[in-house]
């Protein structure tokens, strides 16, 4: 059983393995359809393709019509409803990939954590790694597996309410974790993020420096070593980003690096900037 990365070449020996199942999380935040159009422009033998906006989140609104972020955690229902539309039965072994070090992957695996499915991987490299030793990619869209029964078990992963963070700033409980870029956590890319800055007390921790230049991931006492630089307890940090996407990627590594129990943010800075009674900082932590 893989749980948090797999090689190109372990990849490559399950490749036709029955009960595992493939999925191309490609994505782009600006241009929702090139995930879609890369698959279709070559894709890994057999793999399904995910939509971020409409299979990995849920509404931009709660029943309440209160703004969730960008990408809300999408029911517990409808992602069942999905895995089974894969093929993923209790006992699949599901590998994520993308072409952008894992920064869309890491969603889907944290997904299925969160539903308690424990086989769950990204491709450590994404597809640069598997064409680097030599495996195809395809254009014929996968035939499909017999329908899944995979079901909604207790989580491995916590989340945190956008009330909880709140109440966090004044009792500096937990550690808030922020995977933007620096400029954008400073508050100086207006661009991307509208209200800029990040929440009072977080610290930045850029989700692309878990990664060797290569795009695969650092070994795991690196990235302890990085991460003790940030959190003393993994337990009592809160990881977050811009809508609760790269944030999954920063739970990935710690994972990797044997550090467990960070919970995250769903809403992250896109929820949390929507309403201006809410504190912001600026400028470097």
């Amino acid at each position: 059983m893989y749980t948090t990365l797999i090689s190109a070449a372990d990849l490559a020996a399950h490749i036709d393995a029955p009960d595992w199942v493939i999925v191309d999380c490609r994505h782009d935040l600006v241009n929702l359809a090139f995930g879609r159009e890369a698959y279709a422009a070559g894709h890994l033998p057999g793999a399904v393709f995910a939509d971020m906006e409409t299979e990995l989140s849920g509404a931009k609104r709660g029943e309440d019509g209160v703004f969730r972020g960008r990408h809300p955690l999408p029911s517990k229902e409808a992602l069942v409803e999905t895995l089974r539309g894969w093929g993923v039965n209790d006992g699949t072994q599901v590998v994520a990939y993308d072409a952008h070090g894992g920064m869309y992957a890491a969603r889907l695996w944290w997904l299925l954590r969160w539903l308690g499915h424990e086989a769950a991987a990204v491709l450590d490299g994404g597809l640069p790694a598997w064409q680097a030793i030599g495996q195809p990619v395809v254009t014929e869209v996968a035939a499909g597996k017999p329908r899944g029964s995979i079901e909604a078990r207790a989580p491995f992963v916590p989340t945190v309410t956008v009330a909880e963070v709140l109440e966090n700033i004044e009792s500096a409980r937990r550690t808030v974790v922020d995977a933007r870029a620096a400029d954008r956590f400073r508050g100086e890319n207006e661009t991307v993020d509208p209200v800029g800055g990040h929440i009072p007390g977080a610290r930045n921790r850029f989700f692309k420096d878990n990664l060797q230049a290569d795009g695969r991931f650092k070994a795991a006492a690196q990235l302890r070593e990085e991460f003790g630089a940030v959190i003393e307890d993994p337990s009592n940090a809160i990881m977050q980003c811009g809508s609760g996407v790269t944030a999954c990627h920063n739970l990935l590594a710690l994972e990797v690096a044997g550090l467990k129990g960070a919970a995250l943010y769903p809403g992250s800075w896109s929820e949390w900037s929507s309403d201006p009674s809410r504190p912001v900082a600026t400028g470097s932590n």
